[in-house]
Formats: structure tokens, sequence, C-alpha cells
């Protein structure tokens, strides 16, 4: 099958005629041209597309959301001449409805410098010093764990590992401190060669360590830890799948072949830190797992837009057509030496253990739910292990202008069984009290154990995942109360002085991006 990918970049304006404006104004922020606006009239989002004045911006943003954002008659049409900023204008240019549970409906609405973006997205990366953390709490008193560091970097290299707990930063209370704006600059750092030094509190110890590290820019790889486990009853192959990025296809091909070659029976796929990323990469994994039996004649999503585009794409113009499990190799990144086309390893199973948080989001739920379509007579099932995701069932096409690319919600998608209501997310069917309305998968509510390397066959999950297989039995829930090293499910609101998570987010939790599928696949 030749194909040929198409890049994600693009927007088009797809209003007929031009639209009179009337009612005159200025723009006191930065713009240079005169502002006019009628509320609920709009022109096409192409005569503003490019124009980077402040004015035009927000012109653009207007139109652009009015014409593709999935709820565009939720968003309050505001003057764009009103609002300070280009950012401020468009963090207003959504929906503040919320979810049956209560949450905003909307948590997914932001931007992102073109070149960070691109870089993150091409390449995997990122701004840092080469560990990840994860904020368990981010208002006093707060608790900041390393996740699990890269390899190859500063971090690695001095010796951090998953578990330390970073209680201070260059002599800054981490727990306590009213002073964020320190905390904030040395977690999410934006400039490179910039010293900070980190004070540790060491995993099963009051030992704390002082480590001195310097800012850059890192390639994360997106697969990890890719291993086989004998038991008992068969081997069970372990995968740490932390990004669908460009990179993640040619390490997902390599993984998916070695496993095939180890013989194995089962398969967990730990996405507990998998924020998304490409939609046609979880078609792709999905089809991996399942293999040509399970998924053959299915559809792994279709594609919803706004009402005005019950059949077309309104970013591509193309007939909208639902996504396939995908079984060739599309080259998200043409320098990975494996060709276009080229027929994808199946591991033929008939069923998959998926580790997860509320980090696992968009595209990692995608894949959930697009396995969890596959009918039951073909005998394929999700067992899900950890915690509640994050409930993004919408995705975006990333779309510059004027050097930012703007992520807004655009379609939501169903599986074949034509499910797509996830907006509070997954939970394992043991999940206790838990203040959202998570769609219940069968598997067991575990916490993030820190307290061992992801991969080590005792952390709690994976132990879970691999008791889960052979007897059928859960531990005890470990999500409703707190246990020293692990991470409990929270969704009770914060208060006080924050740290800001908002580049963790994007890095961890707010991708689901969209590649068109070629021609020859739709």
């Amino acid at each position: 099958m030749t194909t040929q990918l198409i890049k994600p970049l693009l927007i088009s304006a797809l209003s007929a005629s031009l639209l009179a404006c009337g009612g005159g104004s200025t723009d006191d922020n930065g713009g240079d041209t005169p502002s006019s606006w009628t509320q609920g009239v709009f022109a096409p989002s192409s005569q503003f597309k490019g124009q980077c004045s402040a004015i035009n911006e927000k012109n653009w943003l207007r139109s652009w959301s009015n014409e593709t954002y999935l709820w565009y008659d939720e968003i309050i049409d505001r003057n764009p001449a009103s609002v300070a900023g280009v950012i401020d204008y468009f963090n207003t240019l959504k929906t503040n409805a919320t979810t049956a549970s209560g949450a905003a409906k909307d948590n997914f609405h932001f931007s992102l410098p073109t070149d960070e973006y691109q870089k993150m997205q091409e390449s995997g990366a990122v701004m840092g010093y080469g560990f990840n953390f994860k904020l368990i709490r981010s208002a006093p008193p707060r608790e900041v764990v390393v996740s699990y560091t890269d390899p190859d970097t500063p971090a690695s290299a001095a010796g951090v590992r998953r578990g330390w707990e970073i209680i201070a930063v260059n002599g800054v209370d981490m727990i306590n401190s009213d002073d964020v704006e320190t905390l904030n600059s040395a977690l999410f750092p934006s400039v490179k060669g910039v010293q900070n030094t980190f004070t540790f509190k060491l995993v099963g110890s009051n030992e704390e360590r002082n480590i001195t590290l310097t800012t850059g820019e890192f390639i994360q790889d997106p697969v990890m830890n890719v291993s086989t486990i004998a038991t008992n009853s068969g081997n069970v192959g372990y995968v740490q799948f932390n990004d669908h990025n460009a990179p993640a296809e040619r390490q997902l091909y390599d993984a998916l072949n070695q496993l095939a070659g180890s013989n194995i029976s089962d398969l967990v796929i730990d996405m507990r830190y998998n924020g998304g990323g490409y939609l046609n990469m979880a078609a792709q994994l999905g089809y991996m797992v399942a293999g040509p039996y399970n998924t053959d004649g299915l559809i792994f999503e279709k594609t919803i837009f706004n009402d005005k585009y019950p059949n077309t794409n309104p970013v591509t113009g193309r007939a909208l057509t639902p996504i396939p499990f995908i079984d060739e190799y599309l080259a998200f990144d043409p320098d990975s030496g494996i060709r276009k086309g080229t027929k994808l390893p199946s591991l033929n199973l008939d069923r998959v253990f998926v580790l997860s948080s509320s980090s696992t989001c968009s595209a990692s739920e995608a894949l959930i739910n697009g396995l969890n379509g596959i009918p039951a007579a073909r005998g394929f099932k999700v067992i899900l292990i950890g915690g509640n995701t994050c409930g993004k069932p919408y995705g975006f096409y990333p779309t510059d202008n004027c050097d930012t690319t703007f992520f807004t919600i655009q379609f939501t998608g169903v599986n074949h069984a034509g499910f797509g209501e996830y907006s509070d997310g997954f939970a394992p069917e043991n999940t206790p009290n838990v203040e959202l309305a998570p769609v219940y998968v069968e598997g067991c509510a575990v916490a993030d154990d820190f307290t061992h390397l992801l991969g080590d066959q005792n952390e709690a999950m994976l132990a879970a995942a691999l008791n889960y297989r052979t007897t059928g039995f859960c531990p005890a829930p470990t999500t409703a109360a707190g246990l020293k090293g692990y991470a409990v499910q929270s969704t009770v609101s914060e208060v006080g002085l924050s740290i800001s998570d908002n580049r963790w987010q994007t890095q961890l939790k707010n991708n689901r991006v969209v590649t068109p599928l070629p021609k020859e696949l739709n």
C-alpha cells in the first residue's frame, strides 16, 4: 500500500464569503490595525491568518475558534480589543461548561511557542535536567517526587532516581515556601545553561542530598524498559511508553518486534505518564497488540467535529472517514530508517494490561477506548491497573500563527462500538469513592509506587498486573488513603500558593494531535 504522510500544522478557513463588520474600536494593547467587531459576526479566519499585529492575531483566533472549536456556540463572543494580550484573549475562547461530575469540560486549551512545540513533538527534545517529576500536591504542604530519569542526562549521571522527593530548590523550601517564582523557574526552565541546586530526600530514608544540575535540551526516550518477564504461566512483555511522538514510532516498532520474538503470552503497557500525542500512532499500537484477527475491518476511532461539519474535516477539507487500526509504518520521522508502508509486527494477543494514572491522557485513552470497541465475539479485552485516567476524549490539530502554536479542542471520537464519552476518564472497576464519574474498566485500583523503579516486578502496579493475570484477584485498593512513597489519586481542589503545572501538563498530559491519514488509507 502506497502512502503519503501529511503534516498536521495546517488550517483551512472554509467560510465562503467575507462578512461586513461594523462598530469600530482600536486595540490599545500592541495592535497597529483598527479593530472592527460586531458581536456574532465572523469574517473568515483566512482574512487575518499570518498578519501579526496583536489585533489581527486576536481576530484570527476569534474566527478560527468559531470555525473549528468543538463547542464554538458555548464561547462568549468578546470584542478582541477588550482583552489585553493575544494569549489572554485566546484563553477566553473556550467553553465554561462542566461535565456530569462538575469538572471543567475543557481543561486542555493551551498554546506554545512554535519552535518549542516542534522540538518536543518531532524530536522529543524538552528543556530540563533529565529527570521527570510528579506533582502529587502542588499547594502547601507540597509534594514533588521524581517519577523517572532519562538516560545519558545530567540527572542520570548524578544518580537521581525515581522516588526521590524534592524538598528544596536553591535553598527555597519546596514544601511550604511562598516563593513560587523561584520554585517555578527551577522546575520549568526555559533557558539553557542555568545551574540550580536541588535538595532531594532519598526514597526510603531521611537522608538528604544536594545536587546541582544545569538546564539543557534533552531528547526523551518515548519507549523505555522493554523487557520480558518469565513466569510459571508464560512470558510477559513489559514496555514503558511515555509519549506518542514522532520518534516513538520506530521505538515501538523495534519494541514490539523484540517482544514478538520472545514468545510472550501477555503484555503490560506502562502508560502512567503518557499524555498522548499522535492519534494515528495509537491506532498503530492497537493493531500491533491485538493483531489482524481482532482488528480487521474495524474502526479504531471515528472523529466527530462541530455541527457545522457533519461530513467534512474543517481542517483538512477532506470527507470524514473513520480511522482504522493501522497495520503499516507511517514514517512520522522520515529519517527513522524504516520505509513507509512497511508491515507492522503484531502480537495477536487477546488482552492487554495498561498501567494508568491521572497523567494517562488523550491518545493513550484513545488506545484504551479503541481496543475496548473490539466486538466481544472476538474476545479481546483491556485490563486497567492503576488510577483514574485524565479524561480527554478530544483532540486538535496544532495550528501555528505568528510563531505561536495554538491547541483548541476541535473533535471528539467514538470507537467501533460507537462509544466515546469518557470526559471523566477511565478507572479500574474497584476504584473507591472517586469524585469524578469515570467509565469503569476491568482491573485494579493501585496507587503509583515510588519506592520501586519502573519495570521492577515488585513495583505495585506491575506486581498487581502480574498477579491478576494468573489469579483474577486485585490487591486492596490504594487510591483512597495515602501511603508513604505512593501517589494517591485526588480530585480535591487545592488552595494556597501553588506551583504551576502548565509546562508539565503540556509535556505529559495535553497532547493528542492528528496527523491526517494519507488518501490511500482514508
